[in-house]
């Protein structure tokens, strides 16, 4: 499975911007690929495990790195909203477009917490017209604990009136982020047509980015964790949790985009 680093223009950013990313080609390629996202700490294992299990499914992956091109450190060194990396997923979408291993109609999206809320707002049809033309999506959805009291909540995490594109929402059942129930509350506040595009998987007992590979468990400080008060946050992997993620993830992308 090659690993080819690229560089694209951000989509419509305001100050010019080119993006590096890491372009994993599946050794049988379905035409199918996925953006992947990283959170607010930037690329880390989780990006090329989430590339690795899409790779075996047959789809390529584009990881991006939304930090160096700021000069960001990553943690709290991050933009101050999610908006302003619009540019960057959907330049990567511009990208894909352009290789001949991808077809335009099969492109997916997935992230990590900052990423994830990325993959969460570009289901959006208000986000996808300000980027994209000609009816163009994503064809898929795929946002890990994208910190889901925020959203309808929060200024500029208006989520509704969304593409239809499928959405799978993964979350810990115990990350300090949200409240007890949080994605089955905001999906069911969601009207029929675009709660019935959105499935829910919650891992019980999982913390946020429950998914990473080899690193350290690690508590953090945030001031959008426990609902927007602040304080503390665990991140603590589970191996168990983090594969049925990267599982989920592969199937959910293979069936929507592939069809297999």
């Amino acid at each position: 499975m090659p690993v080819e680093s690229v560089e694209f223009p951000a989509e419509g950013a305001v100050a010019p911007l080119r993006v590096p990313g890491r372009l994993r080609v599946a050794d049988a390629p379905s035409r199918a690929a996925v953006v992947i996202a990283h959170g607010s700490a930037g690329p880390d294992s989780r990006g090329p495990a989430y590339a690795e299990a899409l790779a075996k499914a047959g789809i390529t992956s584009l990881e991006i790195d939304m930090w160096t091109p700021r000069g960001l450190k990553g943690g709290l060194d991050r933009p101050k909203n999610v908006a302003d990396t619009f540019p960057d997923v959907f330049g990567a979408f511009r990208y894909l477009t352009t290789r001949p291993e991808v077809d335009a109609l099969r492109i997916g999206v997935m992230g990590f917490s900052w990423g994830g809320a990325l993959a969460m707002l570009t289901a959006t049809r208000a986000v996808a017209r300000r980027y994209l033309r000609n009816g163009e999506r994503f064809a898929a959805h795929a946002p890990l604990y994208p910190v889901c009291w925020l959203y309808n909540r929060v200024e500029g995490y208006e989520f509704r009136d969304l593409t239809g594109a499928p959405i799978l929402l993964q979350c810990g059942g115990a990350d300090d982020y949200d409240g007890p129930d949080a994605p089955e509350t905001l999906v069911g506040g969601l009207d029929g047509f675009d709660r019935d595009s959105i499935r829910v998987v919650v891992y019980p007992g999982a913390t946020h980015a429950f998914d990473q590979v080899g690193e350290p468990a690690r508590v953090v400080t945030d001031p959008f964790s426990h609902q927007g008060r602040g304080g503390e946050v665990a991140f603590t992997p589970d191996p168990e949790a983090g594969r049925a993620a990267r599982a989920a993830t592969a199937d959910f992308f293979r069936r929507v985009l592939v069809g297999a």
